[in-house]
């Protein structure tokens, strides 16, 4: 409390000299070309302030109270445009890129339009179910732990109630429908700790301090994203500061100890941008943060390397590395962890990369060309070692399972776009990825012992050095066919060389302007996925030979319909309702009647091996209704409310409608802040930010208890899959903090306290059978747990 009253003491001394910067680059939304000469407004200033953009389209504003302030862009035939809430500091310039976009009429006046919507997407053809969202938002929100996962949690249609893991299950979707894209190009599953083919984990490797404002697409994506199902990440690398060089250094209790440097980099106006993390919690010895005694270690690398604008385009080097490891010793478990068992050893290795080399040119005065060439590889190394007999004398220790998977993709990604005119956009290209998989699976669970040594066989189910190509081109294009109705439209396709299946996506969202507060939304799209890795090598004794009975399985089809309705509740708020309905079919199931369905895969760490001779029989479908009402931050605070209500059932070949695992049926969240300024300029803040999460409870397939213990490992009863469901979740997050700048230098603090879990809520992981106590067991998630955090900006 003496700390804490000091840093009271020292925000209120600090004089009114401060002052930040407000920079960034104006261009034309439909050309992405730089704008000449567009206004730049400050707002709601004592002494007015604004500047012009260079040949370049870059701005800047010096001499900016501290604080939230608003800029206003303008120029002669193009709508003006608002941005509120611009955080200015003195440890950091704060840098605002801006798109504008053509008067319908070309008319040399400008149309005033009202502050941004962040429930707009930075791509111009995404009309609905798209969401952008900001480096701010991923740092402010309670119980977020600076991820990118856990944020879109907070989002309509998303569901991730499982504290231990950041899976993105979308409007009923299994996580592995989900795609990871970074400047552009597809990518392995960015997360520390990942498992081959799933798309979540316990820690994220991507560090939001090295983001601009990104996307995240939920349903109907436009034609130049495929090979998905459930929603789309696309991120994209911010700049580092052209300038002056800035650094930042932090630490957390989730993100771990950070550094990040920026600054001026070559002869044409380039910047670099890197930041390094290495976990806390490995560095001090700790236990995991909650849900294990075992200590995780990890550390990610990224950069952004701009090269400027030279006569033959501009190039960028940009990447990601990441690294991770976590051994759970079974003398240090108990029956309480989360992901390991008292009587065995369990050592878990995992890396991804990332690199990419990005080259764009500008063609006449509208169009552009854009490249991207980029190589990545995703490995992980899963050994367990079992004790026999433990606590007797007889004990011994054999191998019981070897997982190791290594999968290297070289990627090259280009497009075309070109404005037509105010009312026409084009865009074309495409996109071509190699993938070589190098997979081993070796496993004595539920396996007989066909040997006689008195231990199950060690079995192999996947023995795999594979390669495979997937090549798909698109085409869509922007038609404003009158001031109210805008049409986007493409047509998107996808080949395998594995399956040697050719598919064509139409893809189209029709958005109707009502009047300057309302419109209505509409939107279809085709999509298709190949059915993950872990199930397409799986081996299969056919009459004494081993074969992947599986390699030639058809893409999974979706069909999305979506309508959606927006209205402005008052000048900071708004309100949206969307409608869903996801038809899938072709899911990969037995081809006698079971249960099983390649729908219900992705939610842990591990798939099943044992689905073996599968065909694409199988149907599913989501539907559901999405309330988004936000309180925009103004006047000292914000809000944000959304709700989700929804329907997720899936048939097997035995031809029964089931739930799937993820049918939680509903989620509601509710998040607030608030700021104070404080100290005699106050230009200092005192925050206080919360979160609260109602979720139903997750479908679990029952355990036979009485043949558990008969054979030894746990049995469940198939035939009434997802027949029984976990208790609701609750969860109560609260966040409170300090943000300090310099009176006299460009440096700023931040401290905050993140209270997780604030009641202590039990919410259910999951029940399983306990192989030594023959008992089944329930696994309560990551009970309260205090996270902190500081920054240092200079």
């Amino acid at each position: 409390m003496k700390k804490l009253f000091l840093l009271f003491v020292l925000s209120s001394t600090l004089s009114y000299a401060q002052t930040g910067i407000i920079k960034g680059k104006i261009i034309d939304k439909q050309s992405e070309i730089p704008l000449l000469g567009a206004t730049v407004e400050l707002l709601d200033t004592e002494k007015p302030m604004g500047t012009v953009t260079d040949d370049d389209g870059y701005y800047v504003l010096e001499n900016v109270p501290i604080g939230r302030q608003s800029i206003r862009i303008s120029y002669i035939g193009f709508e003006t445009i608002t941005i509120p809430n611009i955080v200015v500091t003195t440890g950091k310039d704060a840098v605002i890129d801006v798109s504008l976009i053509e008067s319908f009429d070309q008319l040399d006046a400008v149309i005033i339009t009202p502050e941004t919507n962040k429930d707009r997407s930075i791509n111009k053809l995404a009309a609905v179910s798209a969401r952008q969202f900001s480096l701010e938002e991923v740092n402010r929100f309670s119980g977020g732990r600076s991820d990118v996962g856990r944020l879109a949690a907070n989002f309509a249609g998303v569901s991730s109630p499982d504290d231990s893991r950041n899976d993105i299950v979308v409007r009923g979707n299994s996580p592995v429908g989900l795609l990871w894209r970074l400047e552009g190009v597809p990518i392995p599953n960015p997360n520390h700790f990942s498992a081959f083919g799933t798309t979540g984990g316990p820690v994220s490797a991507i560090n939001p301090n090295v983001l601009k404002n990104s996307d995240f697409l939920t349903s109907a994506f436009p034609a130049e994203y495929g090979n998905a199902l459930g929603g789309v990440f696309d991120l994209g690398f911010r700049k580092g500061n052209k300038d002056e060089y800035e650094y930042t250094l932090q630490a957390g209790a989730f993100t771990g100890v950070e550094a990040t440097a920026e600054g001026p980099f070559g002869k044409n106006n380039g910047s670099f941008l890197v930041a390094g993390r290495y976990s806390l919690v490995g560095i001090i010895g700790a236990g995991a943060a909650g849900g294990s005694v075992a200590t995780p270690n990890y550390f990610d690398v990224s950069f952004n390397l701009d090269f400027g604008d030279t006569k033959w385009g501009n190039f960028s080097l940009f990447g990601i590395l990441g690294d991770s490891n976590i051994d759970f010793l079974g003398d240090e478990i108990d029956e309480d962890d989360l992901f390991a068992a008292e009587d065995e050893d369990l050592f878990v290795r995992s890396n991804f990369g990332v690199v990419g080399l990005k080259h764009r040119i500008t063609i006449g005065n509208s169009s552009y060309l854009k490249t991207v060439i980029s190589g990545s590889v995703s490995e992980s190394d899963i050994t367990a070692n079992r004790f026999i007999d433990k606590d007797t004398p007889q004990e011994r220790s054999i191998l019981y399972t070897e997982a190791t998977n290594n999968e290297a993709r070289l990627t090259f990604s280009t497009l075309f776009n070109s404005k037509l005119s105010n009312k026409t956009t084009l865009r074309t290209g495409i996109l071509i990825e190699n993938f070589g998989v190098e997979a081993v699976l070796r496993d004595r669970e539920e396996q007989p012992d066909i040997n006689g040594d008195g231990d199950p066989d060690l079995t192999s189910f996947i023995d795999i050095d594979d390669n495979l190509t997937l090549i798909q081109p698109y085409i869509q294009g922007q038609f404003r066919l009158t001031k109210s109705i805008t049409l986007n439209a493409g047509i998107h396709a996808q080949y395998g060389t594995l399956n040697e299946q050719f598919v064509l996506e139409p893809r189209a969202s029709l958005s109707y302007k009502i009047n300057s507060n309302n419109s209505l939304n509409f939107g279809y799209g085709l999509h298709h996925q190949s059915v993950v890795f872990p199930l397409l090598f799986l081996n299969e004794n056919v009459n004494g030979e081993i074969i992947q009975t599986n390699r030639d399985l058809d893409f999974v089809r979706s069909n999305h319909y979506v309508i959606g309705y927006d209205t402005k509740l008052g000048s900071d708020w708004r309100a949206k309702i969307e409608v869903y309905r996801q038809d899938i079919s072709d899911a990969a199931v037995e081809a006698f009647p079971s249960s099983y369905s390649s729908l219900t895969e992705g939610a842990d760490f591990e798939f099943d091996n044992d689905r073996v001779s599968l065909i694409n029989e199988g149907t599913g479908f989501n539907q559901g209704i999405e309330l988004t009402i936000e309180k925009f931050f103004s006047k000292g605070y914000y809000g944000l409310l959304t709700t989700s209500i929804f329907e997720s059932k899936y048939e097997g070949s035995d031809g029964i409608e089931r739930n799937s695992p993820f049918n939680n049926g509903y989620v509601i969240n509710f998040l607030a802040g608030r700021e104070f300024p404080i100290g005699k300029a106050r230009k200092n803040m005192l925050f206080f930010d919360t979160r609260v999460s109602f979720a139903g409870g997750r479908y679990f397939t029952p355990i036979d208890l009485e043949a558990s213990q008969e054979a030894g490992f746990e049995v469940l009863q198939e035939d009434i899959a997802f027949s029984e469901q976990y208790d609701d979740y609750f969860r109560w997050d609260l966040k409170f903090g300090l943000k300090i700048n310099s009176s006299s230098k460009k440096i700023s603090h931040q401290f905050y306290f993140d209270f997780q879990n604030l009641t202590n809520n039990e919410n259910v992981f999951v029940r399983r059978f306990n192989r030594l106590t023959n008992e089944i067991n329930q696994v309560d998630q990551i009970g309260f747990f205090p996270d902190f955090g500081y920054r240092f900006q200079f």
